[in-house]
């Protein structure tokens, strides 16, 4: 397996019936406050892409889904070769979250897709996937 910061990661936009977004949102001192995130992370050793979506998505926003369309693969970083892919999750059924000890701060929000795409034009978001997957999938949602 590749160094740990040279994993690749997925990040899931989780939309319901009502078009409503799972995000996340947790206090990042190092960043200054709180921010807004898309549920994701790091690829375990063996997963492949959509299993590392399925598991972050179960993990910290406490859901599963049963149709999945891939967004696209982007670079994380242009030193490194690691990929983001990112997801959109539909037919939904809720859960418990599944927080590790470091993520017990996580707070599970649903937001309109309108709101959650006003939050990016507004820099509420901590981490670039998170806005160019909710782009992505409404671009996509868009097109149909």
């Amino acid at each position: 397996m590749r160094n740990g910061s040279l994993r690749d990661a997925s990040v899931v936009v989780a939309r319901d019936e009502n078009d409503l977004v799972a995000l996340l949102s947790a206090s990042f001192p190092a960043h200054g406050g709180a921010y807004l995130f898309l549920p994701g992370g790091r690829r375990g050793e063996g997963e492949s892409p959509l299993e590392c979506a399925r598991r972050e998505l179960r993990e910290e926003a406490g859901v599963s889904a049963e149709h999945w369309t891939p967004l696209g693969s982007h670079a994380i970083t242009l030193k490194s070769p690691a990929r983001v892919h990112l997801f959109e999750a539909r037919q939904l059924t809720l859960g418990t979250q599944e927080l590790t000890a470091t993520e017990q701060d996580f707070q599970l929000m649903w937001w309109p897709m309108r709101d959650a795409l006003r939050a990016v034009g507004e820099g509420r978001f901590l981490l670039p996937a998170g806005p160019l997957a909710l782009l992505l999938a409404e671009r996509r949602h868009q097109e149909r």
